[in-house]
């Protein structure tokens, strides 16, 4: 993988966001693909499995959303990326989000972790300061 081909996938994953159903995940992940949702959450394994937790989360293709992306880092079949997400117009969610991606050999995503942080989250321990 490379930058290229990693914001395509992130296009692509972008795209079928916005697309009724989830017949566009088949291109995105592989049929065993895990998808993690937050650093401690137990992760979503299978292509169903993905395709009906997509289903629950978003509020249907028509959704508002504005979608910001950096790519970090590619490393072989590594990538990580930050996203900025602002839902609504106005606004009414934001998330800044890292993703951890692995991809198979044909380019689709086996492994997808995120780390989600929205506004207002506060660390576990406040460091003192000053």
């Amino acid at each position: 993988m490379n930058r290229t081909d990693v914001a395509d996938w992130i296009a692509g994953y972008e795209r079928a966001w916005r697309t009724p159903g989830t017949d566009a995940l088949a291109a995105l992940f592989t049929e065993d693909a895990s998808y993690q949702q937050g650093p401690y959450w137990t992760p979503v394994v299978g292509l169903p499995a993905i395709a009906r937790m997509w289903e629950k989360q978003r509020e249907g293709p028509d959704e508002i959303f504005q979608m910001t992306t950096e790519i970090v880092a590619v490393d072989g079949d590594t990538a990580v990326s930050r996203q900025e997400v602002r839902y609504g117009d106005p606004v009414h969610q934001e998330y800044r989000d890292l993703w951890v991606m692995r991809f198979a050999d044909d380019g689709r995503c086996r492994s997808f972790e995120e780390w989600p942080f929205w506004p207002g989250q506060q660390p576990a321990n406040t460091p003192d300061g000053p």
